[in-house]
């Protein structure tokens, strides 16, 4: 296991925006975290990575207790995300915004920087380095120099995944990647995940395009108003009453098609 959830509360004044939430991870699965909108998963992910403080409850990874750690010291204990609205740097390259990905890993200080020391040019090329490696491990290898906003939409979502992989995470939490892609894109991203699974990495996937959920998913749980209804395999969540009334209704056969 490298991810335990337990009873995570996380309140907003007088709204609940999370309610005694429990689920756990295993090393190397694929695990989805779906509901409607408004039901509190990019809540759960803010709280996982720290940006939102719980209100109680303990969030443990590899053994250790998140609960009050900085966002940044999260990230170097290998827990990195995606955001739901595209965030890269736009006028920077590619392999730039890559590269920025790997800070949380680089040695070098401000003056070793300044004063461009050999150790200093060393890193800065194995990062560069790095940097490529992942562009074409995500398949942009031939876009390294072309300003990240002169992208398409689909090889944008793809370059923020590479910057996330740059920060070499354990656990890699990804809020909505297929939002806005087409068919190709999508099966290109599905296509990337299971790559990513391949290279040891645990995922964690908020995600609303339900056939790209069940068939890439090893487990899912599904939220409600803050309050977790189910949890199981894909066939399980399928076939759960609760989750057909609350989140898939009638259209349960064109979602999952």
């Amino acid at each position: 296991m490298v991810l335990q959830i337990t009873k995570i509360c996380k309140s907003f004044g007088g709204l609940q925006a999370l309610s005694d939430v429990t689920f756990s991870i295993n090393k190397g699965e694929i695990f989805g975290l779906i509901g409607p909108n408004g039901a509190g998963k990019t809540t759960m992910f803010n709280v996982i990575t720290s940006m939102f403080p719980a209100t109680s409850g303990d969030i443990v990874c590899l053994g250790e207790k998140l609960n009050g750690i900085k966002p940044h010291i999260i990230t170097k204990m290998g827990i990195c995300r995606t955001f739901q609205n595209i965030r890269l740097f736009p006028q920077l390259t590619a392999l730039e915004n890559v590269m920025i990905g790997e800070h949380c890993r680089n040695k070098a200080g401000v003056w070793s920087s300044v004063l461009r020391t050999k150790a200093q040019r060393r890193e800065e090329a194995n990062i560069k380095s790095k940097a490529r490696e992942l562009l074409t491990f995500v398949g942009l290898e031939s876009y390294g120099e072309y300003a990240s906003e002169n992208l398409s939409y689909g090889q944008q979502r793809r370059l923020e995944i590479a910057r996330a992989l740059a920060s070499d995470p354990q656990i890699l939490l990804l809020d909505e990647p297929a939002a806005g892609m087409n068919e190709t894109e999508t099966n290109d991203l599905f296509l990337l995940i299971k790559k990513i699974q391949s290279q040891g990495i645990t995922v964690l996937l908020i995600e609303h395009d339900m056939p790209l959920v069940m068939k890439l998913c090893d487990r899912i749980a599904v939220l409600n108003f803050g309050v977790k209804i189910a949890e199981g395999t894909p066939e399980e969540i399928q076939n759960n009453p609760e989750v057909i009334e609350a989140y898939l209704g009638s259209e349960e056969e064109d979602l999952y098609a």
